[in-house]
């Protein structure tokens, strides 16, 4: 002791000081050794009635099976955009109003009807309804949401009504 002495050092602190040290260690390797204890049980849980051969051949499998997936899924993509591309031409806007075409006649038997793609073509259907001459029917096309023949007032009414409406939306990839 002589020399930590010399050097103004109290031995009983460095003594306290390794002692300290030691704890931590036996600590951390308590610690280490759980740890090292529970992968060992997870590796066993894992390799259990397994050798290299069947492991290999279960990620074989299981990389069989993501393949697969991964196929199915481009497939299922392109079904839904030849879905999509069909859909803008299907009658997706409409609108109808019924009115009195005529003085003598009540009860809102005349009536016109809009159906629109989403690019606003389609048609006009009104029928006018009377008690004396019977009914008629017109059909008028529709091109980019313009009429080409002149529309009555009701006519201009459900075509507007139709451009308004929102159309069914794409699903998104």
């Amino acid at each position: 002791m002589t020399l930590f002495e010399s050097l103004g050092i109290d031995g009983s602190y460095l003594v306290l000081a390794l002692l300290v040290i030691n704890v931590a260690l036996i600590a951390i390797v308590i610690v280490l050794f759980t740890r090292q204890r529970k992968m060992k049980y997870n590796l066993s849980v894992f390799m259990n009635g397994k050798d290299a051969e069947s492991l290999e051949d279960a990620m074989v499998e299981k990389f069989t099976e993501i393949n697969e997936i991964n196929r199915l899924g481009k497939a299922s993509a392109k079904e839904i955009k030849e879905i999509n591309d069909k859909h803008k031409f299907a009658f997706q806007k409409y609108s109808i109003v019924k009115y009195d075409a005529f003085k003598e006649m009540g009860g809102k038997l005349s009536f016109s009807v809009c159906m629109l793609t989403d690019n606003n073509d389609g048609f006009v259907l009104t029928s006018m309804h009377s008690t004396s001459e019977g009914c008629y029917v017109y059909i008028k096309e529709i091109i980019a949401g313009e009429a080409y023949v002149l529309l009555s007032e009701e006519e201009k009414k459900v075509l507007n009504e139709a451009k308004t409406r929102h159309s069914v939306t794409e699903v998104e990839l």
